[in-house]
């Protein structure tokens, strides 16, 4: 095992550089991202790169390292090494990729609407993951990786956005009441993933980041139909209540939950300083309700579920358009003043503004860092 273990290791280095004994991680690689490379979750990997895998496993990564390195091998044959003074063909490349992402994700989410709405009838409950699975497709394979790597910093590693780079989730949950010829609509922002890449090809700074983020979204319908201003601060026009906030619907009966709203959005981010802007916009969106049956047994009688589904549709089309305009949030704090510092499970937490009808309510939207891409010092 020993033996089989040495092999392993001494091919890994091949690919991915130093290795530390010590602590048994790679110095310019996570041991989660070497993990996928070779379809492994990161419990089989952690067997692997602490001798304790069985032979089987062993040499079935063996074989898949391997495959790697040959690919690897193949890819580079012929081409001579991209210099740091002229990355123009690399950064050619990463929009192509880029652009594909962007329109794989939204033609998906145009196509699953299309596809739902025509059947959804016989088939009411979709996918969960449909929608996520092109996004982290485009930032979780082994052939090509939109971010910029470690050997491609400058000299000096005066980079800031690459300690960005990586897997960012929504921390809390937020929720905004909304209406359009009537009251009793609720937006319930719950998850959303986000990959964040630097914007290498806009200039050699590297303080413009950019995220291409997942929403995975609902919508609730009060049967009392209460005014917006119920759920405000009293006295103000754009203070959420803090216990409506914190509340949970499902356990409130006036509450029914309509839809889900699925969302393809991306970001741009500046770093100026210690402070991080933040702007962006939607760029595809699907709803998916919830099974009529379901539904129809929670709400009251004289409420029409074809009249509710319309409205919810406006609502998509309109009242949400502006969720989809360039949005309107103060700069956030970042979350070390030290770059190089910024580490998995730092923050990033933006005070936005979302404008409803007379109303200008407040939210706040903050990023927890899940899966940093490059998680050593730049020296």
């Amino acid at each position: 095992m020993e033996e089989l273990h040495k092999k392993f290791i001494a091919k890994l280095i091949t690919r991915y550089g130093e290795f530390n004994d010590a602590n048994n991680k790679f110095e310019s690689t996570s041991n989660s991202k070497i993990a996928r490379d070779l379809f492994y979750s990161d419990s089989q990997f952690s067997r692997l790169i602490n001798s304790t895998a069985s032979e089987g496993e062993f040499n079935r990564a063996l074989g898949n390292i391997q495959r790697l390195l040959d690919l690897d091998k193949l890819r580079n044959q012929g081409a001579s090494p991209i210099k740091k003074t002229d990355k123009s063909l690399f950064i050619k490349r990463k929009k192509i990729f880029l652009t594909a992402v962007i329109l794989f994700s939204a033609v998906a989410l145009g196509s699953i609407y299309f596809f739902t709405s025509n059947t959804r009838k016989s088939n009411p409950v979709m996918n969960a993951d449909t929608r996520y699975e092109m996004l982290k497709w485009g930032f979780e394979n082994q052939f090509i990786q939109p971010y910029v790597k470690l050997k491609e910093l400058p000299d000096d590693c005066d980079y800031p956005c690459y300690k960005y780079q990586g897997k960012w989730r929504l921390k809390n949950k937020y929720k905004i009441p909304f209406y359009r010829e009537r009251n009793g609509f609720h937006y319930v922002a719950k998850e959303a993933v986000m990959y964040a890449r630097c914007m290498d090809e806009r200039d050699d700074s590297g303080e413009s980041f950019e995220g291409y983020e997942y929403q995975k979204h609902e919508i609730w319908y009060d049967k009392r139909e209460y005014p917006i201003d119920s759920f405000l601060t009293k006295g103000s026009n754009t203070e959420i209540r803090e216990s409506y906030n914190l509340s949970d619907l499902s356990k409130n009966e006036n509450f029914v939950k309509i839809a889900f709203v699925h969302t393809f959005f991306r970001t741009e981010f500046k770093i100026d300083s210690t402070l991080i802007s933040r702007s962006g916009k939607a760029l595809g969106r699907d709803i998916e309700f919830i099974n009529d049956d379901i539904l129809k047994s929670k709400l009251n009688d004289a409420t029409s579920l074809i009249g509710l589904k319309d409205e919810i549709k406006a609502i998509s089309a309109n009242r949400l358009e502006d969720y989809s305009k360039p949005i309107n949030c103060k700069p956030s704090l970042a979350p070390n003043t030290n770059f190089n510092l910024i580490a998995e499970g730092d923050e990033m937490s933006f005070n936005c503004y979302f404008s409803i009808g007379n109303f200008i309510v407040n939210y706040n939207k903050t990023y927890v860092f899940q899966d940093q891409y490059i998680n050593n010092y730049c020296r």
